[in-house]
Order: C-alpha cells, then sequence, then structure tokens
C-alpha cells in the first residue's frame, strides 16, 4: 500500500498486514526499496529490453498468473493504490471461474498458462502444458487443444485491445512462459487491431528480451 507501506494483499500469506520493507530495512541495516516482480519486469524491458526508447510501455505477464507494470517515461507508475497493472484479476467473464482472489472469471484464469492447463484439463480430464497444447493445436493433431487455444487467442485480444483503448502504448512486452508462443505476435496481433478503434495498430507487441534475469535487473533499477 502506498499510503501506510503494509502489505495488503500477498500470495506469501504470512507478508500480508505486515510492514516488509520496515523489516527488511531493520534486518540488513540500511534502506531497501520495494516494488513487485511484474513491476520491476515492466521497469527494466522499458530502459533496457524491448521496451527501450519508448515513452509509455506496458509489461504483461502471461506466466503461471497474468500481471504487469506501467512505465511511463521510465519510471513505473504504480497508480493512487498500487494497483496499476494488476490486469489478471480484471474480470473477463462475471459468470466464470472463481479465482483465488473471491471474484470470478479474472483473467488470469484463461490468459495464463495455467489458464491454458486449466481450459485443456476441463475438456479431456489429461494434463499437458501450455506449449503442448499449443503445439498440438497448431498441427492439428488434437481438437480439444485447437478449441482450447482458440478461446485463448479471443481472450488475449480482447484483453489487450482493452490495454490499447486504456493506455494508448507505444509498446506492449510480454514476459513469462506463455510469451514464447508465436501466435501472440502474429495471429494474436491481428485480431487486437480489429478491437481498436484504429486497425491500423501502431502500438508495438513484442517479447521480452531479458528473460529470468528481467525481476532481478529491475528491483535494481527501480532502487
Amino acid at each position: 500500500s502506498p499510503q501506510d507501506g503494509v502489505v495488503a494483499t500477498s500470495n506469501i500469506l504470512c507478508l500480508s498486514g505486515r510492514s516488509l520493507q520496515a523489516d527488511l530495512e531493520k534486518a540488513a541495516g540500511c534502506p531497501v526499496t520495494i516494488g513487485n516482480d511484474a513491476n520491476c519486469f515492466a521497469l527494466i524491458e522499458a530502459l533496457h529490453g524491448a521496451g527501450k526508447g519508448f515513452g509509455v510501455v506496458l509489461g504483461v505477464i502471461l506466466g503461471t498468473g497474468m500481471g504487469g507494470g506501467v512505465v511511463y517515461q521510465g519510471r513505473v507508475w504504480p497508480g493512487a493504490q498500487g494497483l496499476a497493472g494488476e490486469w489478471g484479476h480484471s474480470t473477463i467473464d462475471p459468470n466464470g471461474v472463481l479465482c483465488y482472489c473471491g471474484r470470478r472469471g479474472c483473467q488470469e484464469q484463461y490468459i495464463s498458462g495455467t489458464g491454458i492447463r486449466r481450459m485443456y484439463r476441463e475438456r479431456t480430464g489429461q494434463e499437458k502444458t501450455a506449449p503442448e497444447i499449443h503445439d498440438h493445436a497448431k498441427d492439428g493433431s488434437d481438437p480439444h487443444a485447437q478449441a482450447v487455444m482458440e478461446t485463448f487467442l479471443e481472450l488475449y485480444a480482447q484483453a489487450m485491445a482493452n490495454l490499447i483503448v486504456c493506455f494508448d502504448p507505444d509498446a506492449i512486452v510480454i514476459g513469462g512462459g506463455v510469451s514464447n508462443l508465436p501466435l501472440l505476435y502474429d495471429e494474436g496481433r491481428k485480431r487486437i487491431a480489429e478491437l481498436v478503434f484504429d486497425t491500423k495498430l501502431s502500438t508495438q507487441i513484442r517479447p521480452n528480451q531479458l528473460g529470468d534475469a528481467s525481476g532481478v535487473c529491475g528491483a535494481a533499477a527501480l532502487a
């Protein structure tokens, strides 16, 4: 929370209600800067990665979950409540799957590696990784995989188009394991363009350049 520095909601449950920054500063004996991993990812990609040279950069992480961050002119914009970039918990289907946050139909329940696996498991009762599902959809060997990837692609395009209409960013940088799927940048971009006001879409949609190092490097840049 920007107001009092207390961790409001954490998937590391013992941190909720604590001032992590104050605790770390006391333990380390030096000043500490706190930022979430998605903001750190967005910052370093804007400064030194796929978003370098752009004024407004959105980082979108599609991995185990879905998160992100907003960078304006080289600085993270956290928002009034520290919620900027938390689009993984924007509702895309009010009657959809129950999310761990207590809401239904959150974007990350569909537009993430975990979401792809869940949709496939619910259709087939079988477990496959997101890359496997993607590959089997692409080669036409599994109609269930094709249906899952079609749903994913449709919702991904809608989510990205919503971000573009709201922020009109210069660039969107995609991170997480799902960022390696080529369809995000060809068929995905085509569908996004069809959903925004101007089909001559100028927003760059790019895979990240810094990979697993982005969170660590972004934290250093934030400090």
